[in-house]
């Protein structure tokens, strides 16, 4: 990796840090601090799964073969990230450690095992008799010649079983704890005006006799473990074999992948310890990480609301004051663009276009792309009516979400029994475009309407991912989308044909490349001391090509601000700038999800959204697209929201190479900017006296 650039992989760990210091934020709410123990631990299961399974297959190829990976050193890298996961570790159980201490002071306990007083020992008696005891079965693993598999994202109980007056009576066991169809966390019977609370795995621990002491033995010890696994699934690119078949394949291959992370109790015994790592094919250059008496604590992002009683809600999301209902959301569109900006407007506007396309009789047909959807998606239920009303409906849905394959899978085949047309893509491509179009025939005469948005069509995670989506009725915008359905629902996809869109701006095809351009404009210009901005918002920033671009644009002056939440490969304080850039990562209640791209000030600026971050996986291995806003409401709209997150004082940290994380400082006579409430309160204010219907 070149010095001027940080390796993503480091990056994203100082991304995972920032979640870290919300949960030490003493500012935050306890049940939200909790909440981001969990976010960070299933953050780093999925690190662990994706990215250092990546980097091990890495270290097992050649050099050269690396380097095509753009990792010279792929062991170096691996061994920053151990140097810094437990780092990170030590600063986690710090963390939880003041956490159960500031519980405690508002009278709410967790209690072991040993620590219940008989009515809670009654209720956790019944409660594994009613709930547990049927659903786990030990394993007595020195009895059986092959070690079962250990599930990734599942916890396991080892217990060493033993008798008092014989030490031949000595074995190993191992219980799945079943966290998936139980709470991990379960309150307990308590006296008044206090919660005692006990995890699951402890239920199970305080019943060991009951499963054990019938076979004799009268010592019990258990201590948790937990396995995370290789979960990139090799799939067979070539476009006439059958993707269902490979993917269902490779969803079973996962389950048993390599495992790349090894997690168990500090306090396990030795011996146990030895024959796991034995029996695992485990050595000590693995990634074992010693930790606490807990494990999967992404089970924390549900932990229990009612034992707290003074948390405030979220501001409820208000309907966009141009969609309220009863109105025709069409005839809304037909007039004028509406950008909807989620959690603070509410997803129902984007439900409802669905619904009334559903039922309108003029509607002929309607094209989606899906990505990740709600568990009870009311957008398929709304496609589904669609085509009972007798519109053609086709869907191109993306079976290689990485871990929604298999409810993507349950998805295609509820739509096809319904009568609609899936298409699944494109080999060696992910489609990550979100993009709608709804054709409405009435008196000969055809109309258009429909959406590009950043995030995906889930009414569930639009509570909490901060996105924009345009619906639009614009010609230009209505036919490039129809242009990117007609490649995609071709038996064999040309995506050089996407080169044919006149006002969307597609990847692979040519994103990246135009976006260079934009760039390069604004660099001429700051040559000629004009004035020239750059305004980037994105998850992540790490490809080379379009860093270079800016770091040129940086060199002549331009005005340069990034907000960018994730990885961000950049170094913005090198000395051959004119102006040294604002590079901010804003981490607070919302996830920031959008992209949004700001060229030039005044009324030669170009804003554009997108659903593509600046990564080499979105500009050549994904078909995305980045769309103009036109409406100079908007535009105004869009940059007003981007200034004040570039004033964020609160929960923004400084993005530069030392990857401290180090927060924005507040001067004495500045106001405390938190940006996601002034959005919503600017969004509220702007749009109050709005009349629904009115243009």
């Amino acid at each position: 990796m070149k010095k001027s650039l940080i390796n993503r992989d480091i990056s994203w760990l100082s991304f995972n840090g920032r979640v870290l210091q919300e949960a030490e934020d003493e500012q935050n709410h306890l049940h939200d601090r909790l909440r981001f123990l969990g976010i960070f631990s299933n953050n780093l299961d999925e690190f662990f799964r994706v990215r250092v399974a990546t980097l091990n297959r890495m270290v097992k190829v050649s050099p050269s073969k690396a380097k095509m990976h753009l990792e010279q050193n792929p062991d170096k890298i691996l061994s920053q990230i151990m140097s810094i996961v437990l780092a990170q570790q030590s600063q986690f159980e710090r963390i939880y450690r003041e956490l159960v201490a500031e519980m405690e002071s508002r009278n709410v306990f967790f209690k072991t095992d040993k620590q219940l007083n008989k009515a809670q020992r009654e209720f956790v008696e019944a409660y594994f008799e009613d709930r547990l005891h049927t659903r786990i079965v030990p394993l007595m693993i020195e009895s059986i010649p092959a070690m079962p598999l250990l599930r990734d994202r599942s916890v396991y109980l080892a217990c060493v079983l033993g008798h008092s007056q014989s030490a031949m009576m000595h074995r190993y066991a191992l219980i799945e704890i079943p966290v998936g169809d139980l709470p991990r966390v379960v309150v307990l019977p308590s006296a008044k005006g206090t919660h005692d609370l006990i995890l699951l795995e402890d239920i199970v621990r305080y019943n060991l006799p009951y499963l054990f002491a019938p076979f004799g033995f009268d010592k019990f010890m258990g201590h948790l473990i937990k396995v995370t696994r290789d979960a990139e699934l090799d799939l067979d690119s070539d476009f006439h074999t059958n993707l269902i078949d490979d993917l269902e394949k490779g969803l079973k291959n996962r389950k048993k992948g390599k495992a790349t992370r090894f997690v168990y109790d500090k306090q396990i015994d030795p011996n146990l310890l030895d024959f796991l790592m034995r029996r695992l094919g485990l050595n000590k250059k693995d990634h074992m990480v010693p930790g606490g008496r807990i494990h999967n604590f992404k089970d924390f992002m549900d932990f229990p609301k009612e034992v707290f009683h003074d948390i405030v809600p979220r501001p409820k999301p208000f309907v966009h004051p141009l969609l309220v209902q009863p109105c025709r959301i069409m005839d809304v569109l037909a007039k004028r663009d509406v950008m909807l900006h989620f959690p603070y407007h509410s997803f129902d506007s984007v439900i409802d276009l669905f619904r009334e396309a559903a039922i309108d009789p003029a509607v002929v047909s309607i094209r989606v792309t899906l990505y990740r959807l709600a568990k009870d998606s009311r957008i398929v239920n709304a496609l589904i009516n669609a085509v009972r009303n007798g519109k053609q409906v086709s869907v191109v849905i993306e079976l290689k979400a990485r871990f929604d394959e298999e409810a993507n899978l349950m998805w295609k085949r509820r739509l096809e029994d319904e009568g609609v047309k899936v298409y699944i893509g494109v080999p060696e491509m992910k489609i990550h475009a979100k993009i709608c179009v709804i054709k409405r025939r009435e008196f000969n005469r055809t109309t258009q309407f429909g959406f590009v948005s950043t995030g995906n069509m889930n009414e569930s995670t639009a509570k909490v991912y901060a996105d924009h989506c345009l619906l639009t009725s614009n010609r230009q915008i209505m036919a490039d989308i129809n242009r990117v359905f007609d490649c995609l629902e071709r038996p064999i996809p040309n995506l050089l044909t996407l080169k044919s869109c006149k006002v969307l701006v597609p990847a692979p095809v040519n994103m990246r490349k135009y976006f260079m351009a934009l760039i390069a404009k604004q660099t001429a210009l700051a040559k000629k001391k004009k004035p020239a901005s750059v305004t980037v918002k994105l998850n992540s920033l790490s490809d080379e090509i379009l860093i270079d671009e800016l770091y040129q644009a940086a060199r002549q002056g331009v005005d340069l601000s990034f907000v960018i939440r994730g990885i961000f490969c950049g170094v913005m304080d090198q000395k051959v700038f004119k102006k040294k850039p604002k590079a901010l990562s804003i981490v607070d209640q919302y996830l920031e999800h959008a992209r949004v791209f700001i060229f030039g000030v005044g009324d030669a600026q170009q804003v554009f959204i997108s659903s593509a971050d600046w990564m080499v996986r979105n500009l050549d291995h994904r078909v995305e697209v980045a769309c103009p806003i036109h409406d100079q409401s908007i535009k105004e709209e869009l940059s007003h929201i981007m200034n004040i997150q570039l004033a964020e004082n609160e929960k923004a940290r400084i993005l530069d190479a030392t990857l401290i994380n180090d927060y924005v400082t507040v001067a004495e006579a500045e106001p405390v900017i938190r940006s996601q409430v002034a959005i919503y309160q600017y969004l509220k204010e702007k749009q109050y006296g709005i009349e629904p219907g009115s243009h």
